[in-house]
């Protein structure tokens, strides 16, 4: 999962450099097309079967995959991305409440703190540690689609660990990136029929093979093998991490942050200390 955040948080520098270049439905179509094209022909190298039987639980999840996706870029037209992504760190809280319902997983004190503390830590890094900014944040309408598609994702983790144990996490992460590719071009047939694809710049091609195969097929793989060994509300607590990982891309490049912002990072750190030391006692009672 921290392999996870930092993938997840070179897809925001990346899809900068294209927003203008192809419209967000169409590349999803693409990601989900090319992951799935990737995932089927290493399951073919490695001599592995696709998972047909109860195909809907695959549809299932990568529909939630994809009503996130397509959210987050409707919720973009309409709000900010300090906004999405302050909607976003609600996903470990939810995802702790699908856990109970779905699993009946409780989550104890010293784990719900830690929760607190990284939603916390990851406001206050989105916010680059201006308060007026944070009291000036309204819930409008893209927030409120937004907070649809974060419940969604929400979901998957406790899904996975639900329906998909008996696969493994080569054959759900084709089964999901097919089902998410299945309602993606639903949404995206319109603009796919009018895309000139041929004149397309380079730069697209590369970005959306990264998409594609790094922060689709791989990262789609290391969520469902982290979802059949940590509980939800963990697996999701790590996303706290990826506003940290920003920032550190930009010290990287020679931008640094405002010494206030470095204290929201250490907060999502301290959560993430916390939730690995709540992990240790549940490992030695398995």
């Amino acid at each position: 999962m921290l392999l996870f955040a930092l993938l997840v948080s070179l897809s925001f520098f990346f899809g900068h450099f294209i927003a203008a270049d192809i419209e967000p439905g169409v590349l999803m179509a693409l990601r989900f097309a090319l992951a799935s094209l990737m995932l089927w022909g290493l399951l073919w190298w490695l001599g592995v079967r696709p998972v047909w039987a109860r195909f809907w639980r695959f549809a299932l999840i990568g529909a939630l995959m994809a009503i996130y996706f397509i959210t987050m870029f409707e919720a973009l037209g309409r709000t900010t991305a300090v906004s999405t992504a302050a909607v976003f760190t609600l996903t470990p809280l939810m995802a702790a409440g699908y856990g109970w319902l779905i699993l009946r997983q409780t989550t104890g004190p010293w784990v719900f703190s830690a929760l607190l503390i990284g939603a916390i830590g990851a406001v206050w890094v989105i916010f680059r540690a201006d308060l007026a900014a944070l009291m000036r944040f309204e819930i409008g309408a893209g927030e409120a689609i937004f907070f649809f598609g974060a419940l969604a994702h929400a979901a998957v983790p406790a899904l996975l660990r639900r329906y998909c144990q008996d696969v493994s996490p080569l054959q759900s992460s084709f089964g999901t990136t097919l089902g998410a590719l299945l309602v993606t071009l639903v949404y995206a047939a319109p603009e796919a029929v009018v895309t000139a694809f041929a004149e397309l710049p380079a730069r697209v091609w590369w970005v959306l093979a990264y998409l594609a195969i790094v922060t689709t097929a791989l990262t789609f793989f290391l969520l469902q093998y982290a979802s059949k060994r940590l509980p939800p509300a963990k697996v999701m607590a790590y996303t706290y991490l990826v506003p940290s990982w920003v920032v550190l891309w930009e010290i990287s490049a020679g931008r640094w942050p405002a010494a206030l912002i470095l204290l929201g990072v250490a907060a999502t750190l301290v959560a993430l200390f916390m939730l690995l030391r709540a992990e240790a006692p549940a490992r030695k009672t398995l």
